[in-house]
């Protein structure tokens, strides 16, 4: 497996698998975020929207990054291993990310949740 091939075969792994956790927490996102912003559906589009295109940017650019790294593969062996450790760091950033975004959305519908303090007597 020559090196062009490893790092053609990274790129499509990785890419897919980052489109595929995107899409999936666009899906599930939208049903946990709508759940509470049911009467403002557009902010909860907008907020999904924009937590996805950061996850995308974060994760492409790690994977662009990490291309470059990690020895030259000289035989098939050491051509798979380059490319499942590759594969792995990225898995892991994906997981990371994933958590990451969770708990956003988690504090967003805990803070959409909770009724707004009422203000001290002497305001009123």
């Amino acid at each position: 497996m020559s090196m062009i091939a490893t790092h053609i075969s990274y790129l499509v792994i990785s890419v897919a698998v980052t489109i595929w956790v995107a899409r999936t927490l666009r899906k599930h996102g939208m049903i946990y975020l709508s759940d509470k912003m049911d009467s403002k559906p557009e902010v909860a589009e907008s907020f999904s929207n924009l937590l996805i295109v950061g996850f995308y940017l974060i994760n492409l650019g790690f994977e662009s990054l990490a291309l470059k790294y990690g020895g030259p593969a000289h035989d098939t062996v050491s051509a798979i291993e380059l490319l499942s450790t590759k594969i792995g760091f990225v898995l892991l950033c994906l997981g990371a990310m994933h958590f990451i975004t969770v708990m956003v959305l988690t504090k967003t519908r805990r803070s959409a949740s909770t009724p707004p303090a009422a203000a001290p007597a002497y305001l009123r």
